[in-house]
């Protein structure tokens, strides 16, 4: 059994660490190491395209993230407050939407908003009293509320697992202390939640700021990081690519933690 997770954790680490070895390669060649350099990290920041990428990524992965935060720990409140077999039945459909793959949620984006900015389009247009109506487009916006809508089930889960072990005692002792419901969620519930939440929106920026799949689709002429990678790898993989992969990883990889210290801290001081 140790052989077997052995191997298994070596077949998954190992090509990442090859990523993070080989974007230190002084040479052109991404597979063959000729001699250690930082030179490529400073190509890759130095890159007009690849920053105008990074910072549309990271614009859609704080805009979505912050939206799922908010949308998120509103719909887990509400969850709470739901009969068992309802709020089963929206449970289910939350992890479904985490389980289902990237590419059917990217596809069915964009079909749903194909078909509503040709509804929304021609009604505009119709009441636009210059020539020039504006158009809802594939952009920045269909990104985001793609994100949004993926990592809004994402926050709701974990935020939705807090509120679940906090019980309803303190709710309940503040109302006997005639708080208000607004008084008690501000000052008793959220203070509780609250790193739940910033966890649920670290996670959310993660999963958004990574994410190729679903930004393909309804990307639109824009374009974010994953996308640039992906096509910049159909040229050839350089170490400049292997640079770029390090540094996202990193990222990636702060920001979870950061999210796991958030709710282990909380878990241990309760």
């Amino acid at each position: 059994m140790r052989a077997l997770v052995t191997f298994v954790y070596l077949f998954l680490y190992t090509p990442i660490a090859l990523v993070v070895l080989f974007s230190f390669n002084a040479g052109r060649n991404a597979s063959e190491f000729t001699g250690f350099s930082t030179q490529w990290y400073g190509r890759a920041l130095s890159n007009t395209f690849l920053m105008e990428a990074l910072q549309n990524s990271l614009i859609i992965a704080f805009t979505s993230a912050a939206l799922a935060a908010i949308f998120g720990t509103m719909a887990a409140i509400g969850l709470e407050r739901l009969g068992t077999r309802t709020r089963a039945v929206f449970d289910g459909l939350f992890a479904a939407a985490i389980v289902v793959p990237g590419v059917v949620i990217g596809i069915a984006t964009l079909v749903a908003l194909v078909e509503v900015f040709g509804i929304i389009n021609p009604l505009i247009a119709a009441v636009w009293p210059g020539d020039q109506p504006p158009k809802f487009a594939l952009g920045y916006g269909s990104i985001i509320a793609a994100h949004g809508l993926f990592t809004m089930a994402l926050v709701t889960m974990i935020v939705k697992a807090r509120i679940a072990s906090l019980g309803r005692d303190i709710v309940e002792a503040s109302s006997d202390l005639y708080a208000t419901p607004l008084t008690t969620f501000r000052q008793i519930v959220l203070p509780q939640i609250m790193p739940s939440i910033l966890a649920g929106f670290l996670l959310a920026f993660a999963f958004s700021f990574d994410d190729f799949i679903i930004a393909f689709f309804v990307a639109g002429s824009n374009t974010t990081l994953p996308i640039y990678v992906f096509a910049s790898i159909r040229r050839g993989v350089t170490p400049e690519i292997n640079a770029i992969a390090t540094m996202v990883l990193i990222a990636s990889l702060f920001l979870i933690l950061i999210a796991r210290f958030l709710m282990r801290e909380k878990t241990t001081t309760n």
